[in-house]
């Protein structure tokens, strides 16, 4: 999975962009790339050098800068599926794509008919019902969803100088949220009938096996992978042994 990429580049949030929690972190990256003539020239050409399938995360401030990021990634045999993240507010209504049914299925459709390639929505935890903006991106032809992405959260300067993210604000992942995605995962799962792909704090193979449990088709490894670099492949090593029980 590359990070998310936008038409245009994005230096990102200014530093301080991490905070450690008790219980997994809070980034406040601020989606840093090279913008997609960039992604294609310089980052594309390395990670199809990786020997697994490449997917490709997109994100436009209009359903049209979405449809061009999805036929000109979706167009590249090196790509295997795309990403709509769907997390950031639609300049022309104002509201947050993923956050709304119905702005989720008309970003769905307009992308659908640009690219063959599978295409998965990244869901929002915000969204006041998370199952229904999956029941929309599912009837607007995704082939599969996600979630859940961060939960909204800050920090405060140790030394009491307002916040320390140079975002102010920033995402909190890691275990902390991992009941949060759980039970969000299970609504969805209940909801639709394409995969659905759980994240959300997954730290072990008793964690993955449990958002399988829930409803998930396959898990995603995100934050234990800054503690434990080979986290997935432990993960996957700990849920295969569980496999006759889990």
């Amino acid at each position: 999975m590359s990070k998310t990429i936008t038409i245009e580049p994005r230096q990102g949030n200014p530093p301080p962009r991490l905070w450690e929690t008790p219980a997994g972190m809070i980034n406040s990256i601020g989606l840093p790339n090279k913008g997609l003539d960039g992604f294609l020239r310089q980052d594309l050409p390395r990670l199809a050098e990786l020997p697994v399938p490449l997917v490709v995360s997109v994100m436009g401030f209009s359903r049209e800068e979405l449809g061009r990021l999805a036929e000109r990634v979706g167009d590249r045999p090196e790509v295997a599926m795309l990403e709509l993240n769907v997390s950031c507010p639609n300049v022309e209504s104002g509201l947050i794509m993923g956050a709304d049914p119905g702005e989720t299925a008309r970003a769905v459709e307009h992308v659908r008919p640009l690219t063959e390639r599978p295409v998965i929505v990244k869901l929002t935890p915000n969204a006041t019902d998370p199952a229904a903006v999956a029941e929309a991106a599912e009837g607007a032809g995704a082939d599969a969803v996600s979630l859940i992405n961060t939960l909204k959260g800050m920090a405060l300067h140790p030394d009491g100088g307002g916040p320390w993210l140079g975002g102010g604000t920033g995402g909190v992942s890691g275990p902390a949220v991992r009941a949060v995605a759980l039970e969000q995962v299970q609504a969805v799962a209940g909801r639709v009938e394409i995969p659905v792909i759980g994240m959300g704090g997954i730290a072990s193979g008793r964690d993955a096996a449990d958002f399988m449990a829930a409803g998930a088709t396959c898990v995603a490894v995100g934050t234990e992978s800054f503690r434990d670099p080979a986290a997935g492949r432990r993960v996957a090593s700990e849920l295969a042994a569980l496999a006759p029980s889990a």
